[in-house]
């Protein structure tokens, strides 16, 4: 049997987009590893990282068709999702789905959670920023 690991992930997005990325990421606590004007890449200590570069072309997202419907990036606390949440009201970018909110039926039992908030990027790309654990 191979051993692996995830590696990385390229999002195609617009160019004029991608401080948007960085920003989000390194607020996320993610290094910003690669940086130009049509392309940056971010990643963690464990080595994973998300590429966010131009697209060849230029076609809409649609997360609900096939292909990826969304990233999830766990955080360690309840808290860190509000935080999330607050950054995102800042930036002027609106939570979906009634979120942020508890999860009941993706907990792991009695006295945990699945507490997430959901957002879209301006390039429609959609994203969970999730606690799973204790909840607070």
């Amino acid at each position: 049997m191979v051993k692996s690991r995830f590696g990385h992930l390229q999002i195609n997005i617009h160019p004029e987009n991608v401080g948007f990325y960085k920003d989000l990421f390194s607020f996320l606590g993610w290094d910003v590893i690669y940086d130009n004007p049509n392309m940056v890449g971010v990643g963690i200590a464990s080595g994973e990282s998300l590429w966010f570069g131009k697209g060849i072309k230029d076609l809409a997202n649609d997360y609900d068709g096939i292909g990826v419907n969304h990233i999830a990036i766990n955080v360690e606390t309840q808290g860190m999702v509000d935080e999330t949440v607050a950054y995102l009201q800042a930036h002027g970018v609106p939570a979906l789905f009634e979120t942020p909110r508890h999860r009941p039926e993706f907990s792991m039992g009695e006295g945990m959670t699945y507490y997430q908030v959901m957002f879209e990027s301006p390039d429609r790309i959609l994203f969970e920023v999730v606690y799973i654990g204790a909840k607070a």
